[in-house]
């Protein structure tokens, strides 16, 4: 067990929960994400973490049954009490409620029972338990036959008699969640955060391998980020994304219409950009618009500002997008191509999106993780984290710190400046969330936070938004320099002939990626 573990279960307490390979064969080959996964572990674990296997077996047995027979048994007139994945539709036209349980097969003729939707929109609580989307919970459903003759004649249709979603963090104290960062120096809470994506930390070899690992959590605590990660399979992009969090909606190598991720005309019903707070496609080099055309004006605006128009309806969302993907590298483990663009699909190699697109994670960098990379042992709940970085998006206090310490050159590109300081609040969130005012520090306190700020929020900002600008360059030479106007940004730091060293070792110098030694001290010394 990683050193890291046991004080995570004494700092977090109750929001830890014990991750034991062991523990999980009990699930019995049932697919369960972790946010999931963890809550029904918790719920049956004891003090040390133990699990009460006969217990826990037998909720499984009885609430999460083989789903391959649950037509069967409604027609033979059960009525079922499972819980279970299942995806809403709000049908305007008839005025009613429809659901899908897509693992069981069952995606047409389920309709929510009139008096449960009535009674849920009578209660603020519950008032939003049956908007569009997908779900999890714990349901109960019954098989109605069908009734009357001729015009009368009703077909038999499933339906939801009770529902109670998943959702045991539902007022989560975020400043237990700073205190308990407050416990950790800057290394430590690294390996707090991996080890909450479930992963052993003693897996990643640098500093450099985890600030590149835990990049992938800025699309979850920052509205309307938009990121690329391309790499080598076997480095964890699709189990994190698809395994962390609720509130992520992930789609992999098919063809989409517009009606699909944004606003289906036909029936007035919004797509899961509107729900998530993150929409992930992974595979993109697979991935497909069934109208290329009308998508690229669409993507433009959305990506943009959040804003898109179809059919005379305006789509906002604050859900981010994140592209995921192989590349080909070399023997050396980097990419065979450096115009790494060039051979995705349709709009994803045209400069005008890829100019919308924040940042990258340079995927080569990672270990490839093997089973024996899966954490075993104490680590933070994964409803619980989600649930954090969900209400850390909506938090304002960190973009007025990046405002208090960063001026913006003049002559900096703005939809670059945009770019930097969203990444950077997104950093500040994860690494640094203790900090919400900067009023509340001493001046020794406010030169430490500022150096640690400086190193690991705002260069990896720069850096990862200026690899984003080498490939503008690549592709329209003409319209986007090289390099980022220096100096990029400046951080305001008090005179001081010797600045406080960050409570870690500082990563390799991310102010312009794979500059000349040169050039970066010149940049360097501009800041």
């Amino acid at each position: 067990m990683n050193a890291i573990c046991n004080t995570i279960k004494d700092v977090f307490g109750d929001a830890a929960v014990m991750k034991d390979q062991s523990a999980n064969n009990l699930f019995g080959g049932r697919n369960l994400p972790s946010f999931v996964r963890d809550y029904i572990l918790q719920r049956f674990s004891l003090q040390d973490g133990s699990v009460d296997t006969a217990a826990l077996t037998e909720y499984l047995q009885q609430k999460m049954p083989d789903l391959t027979k649950l037509s069967a048994r409604l027609m033979s007139g059960d009525i079922i009490n499972l819980t279970t994945r299942f995806i809403i539709k709000n049908d305007l036209n008839r005025n009613r409620i429809k659901f899908s349980i897509p693992d069981a097969q069952i995606v047409d003729g389920a309709y929510v029972m009139p008096a449960l939707a009535a009674e849920k929109r009578q209660d603020p609580e519950t008032a939003d338990d049956f908007s569009d989307g997908e779900k999890w919970g714990n349901i109960t459903i019954r098989y109605v036959e069908p009734s009357g003759n001729g015009r009368a004649h009703q077909g038999g249709f499933i339906e939801m008699t009770q529902c109670r979603l998943f959702n045991p963090y539902s007022n989560i104290d975020v400043d237990f969640y700073r205190s308990c960062r407050e416990q950790f120096n800057m290394d430590e809470w690294l390996d707090v955060l991996i080890a909450a994506m479930e992963y052993d930390p003693a897996a990643f070899s640098s500093l450099e391998q985890k600030m590149e690992f835990i990049s992938r959590l800025l699309i979850l605590v920052e509205p309307r980020r938009n990121m690329i990660e391309l790499g080598p399979r076997g480095t964890g992009k699709s189990y994190v994304y698809k395994n962390l969090s609720k509130h992520v909606w992930m789609i992999s190598g098919c063809r989409v219409s517009r009606a699909q991720l944004f606003y289906n005309v036909a029936n007035r019903q919004f797509g899961p950009l509107k729900y998530h707070d993150a929409m992930v496609i992974d595979e993109i080099s697979t991935f497909q618009f069934s109208d290329p055309d009308e998508m690229e004006s669409i993507m433009k605006s959305y990506l943009e500002d959040g804003n898109a128009t179809v059919s005379n309806v305006m789509f906002t969302s604050e859900c981010g997008v994140a592209l995921t993907g192989n590349i080909a590298l070399d023997d050396e483990m980097k990419p065979y191509d450096d115009e790494y663009f060039r051979k995705l699909p349709g709009i994803f190699n045209e400069a005008a999106v890829i100019d919308r697109i924040s940042g990258f994670i340079e995927g080569w960098k990672l270990p490839r993780l093997s089973a024996g990379s899966i954490l075993k042992g104490w680590t933070i709940n994964a409803e619980y984290f989600s649930g954090v970085l969900h209400q850390l998006r909506t938090c304002s206090d960190y973009a007025a710190i990046f405002d208090a310490l960063v001026e913006k050159n003049p002559r900096y590109d703005l939809r670059d400046f945009k770019a930097v300081k969203k990444l950077a609040v997104a950093y500040c969130k994860l690494l640094l969330p203790q900090v919400t005012h900067l009023e509340t520090l001493d001046e020794q306190q406010l030169q430490e936070y500022r150096e640690l700020f400086r190193v690991f929020c705002l260069e990896p900002a720069v850096y990862r938004r200026g690899i984003i600008r080498q490939q503008l360059h690549k592709i329209m030479p003409e319209e986007y320099p090289q390099r980022i106007e220096p100096p990029i940004v400046m951080v305001k730091l008090p005179d001081a002939s010797n600045p406080p060293a960050p409570e870690s070792g500082q990563p390799q110098d991310m102010s312009s990626p794979d500059a000349p030694p040169d050039e970066k001290q010149e940049e360097n010394a501009d800041q």
